[in-house]
């Protein structure tokens, strides 16, 4: 049996529609806090069951019988991601599951200044603890998330931030069917593995792609902190400001640099990257 939690989600959701094209539905179950939103599976013959990580008690009972569990990471700036991931960790070992992946993100690392690295870094040295078997898929950063992260440059004509660097932008619809194919190998995939896109441009680079996408000239422009803040305020746009300049701050630091060929070895093409995404 595999579990998938998150499946009302973009990411887990779509992964479950992969598994769906390559086994049965009734060796799939989702855990999810809203069984309602998962309507649509269950009209698959999906079996659906709650599970929430900020309720303990009601992760054994959704994990009982996982030969698999995907596990989806928390994203919400606010909460203790790292209690949360603990919970559901301690549960799947405690029910049994022969083998836990979790969606990682490439950075994963203690000294990341983007507060979600650091939290899948814990997160994955907790797995590599629990003594259950473990696949951590450190997704690229999803390209979608340029739709803020470059800012309204189709508006301005002007990429503006506060911080650059390259980003394996990588796209998120990629990463749902790489992680079926994982686990349909059941178990061919051991530890961290890494998801991204083929090439890692900068926001520089971006500009001048989308100054050819568009026929226009889109300029880059490096601001200031301060400067980028302001923007943002004015804007009526000051919430998560602290958690998006973390991103900056890494991309800058080389975090999301990186680049691998495994997404495109399982998908057997070549993955979508930053240029799709504008």
């Amino acid at each position: 049996m595999i579990i998938v939690t998150g499946a009302t989600g973009a990411l887990n959701g779509a992964t479950v529609d992969h598994l769906l094209d390559r086994m049965p539905a009734a060796d799939i179950a989702v855990a999810v806090r809203d069984a309602a939103k998962a309507a649509r599976f269950a009209q698959r013959g999906v079996e659906v069951r709650r599970a929430d990580y900020a309720d303990p008690a009601s992760l054994p009972a959704a994990f009982e019988g996982a030969d698999q569990l995907l596990l989806v990471s928390s994203n919400d700036p606010a909460a203790d991601a790292v209690s949360l991931h603990r919970a559901a960790v301690d549960a799947a070992a405690a029910a049994g599951v022969k083998r836990i992946l979790y969606t990682s993100h490439q950075g994963a690392a203690p000294g990341n200044p983007f507060g979600p690295g650091r939290d899948h870094f814990a997160t994955e040295r907790m797995l590599a603890d629990s003594g259950v078997a473990w696949t951590s898929l450190r997704n690229g950063f999803y390209a979608h998330s340029l739709r803020w992260l470059a800012g309204p440059w189709r508006e301005t004509g002007v990429i503006a931030v506060p911080g650059d660097g390259p980003v394996s932008w990588t796209a998120r619809e990629d990463a749902a069917e790489a992680a079926a194919v994982i686990i349909a190998s059941d178990g061919a995939y051991d530890g961290p593995v890494t998801l991204t896109a083929p090439a890692a441009p900068t926001f520089a680079e971006l500009a001048a792609a989308a100054s050819e996408l568009t026929g226009e000239t889109v300029r880059y422009r490096a601001v200031t902190e301060e400067e980028w803040v302001a923007a943002r305020v004015a804007a009526g746009e000051s919430e998560r400001t602290g958690f998006l300049l973390g991103f900056y701050r890494a991309a800058q630091g080389g975090f999301f640099a990186g680049v691998d060929p495994l997404l495109g070895e399982l998908l057997g093409r070549e993955p979508r990257g930053a240029r799709e995404a504008l």
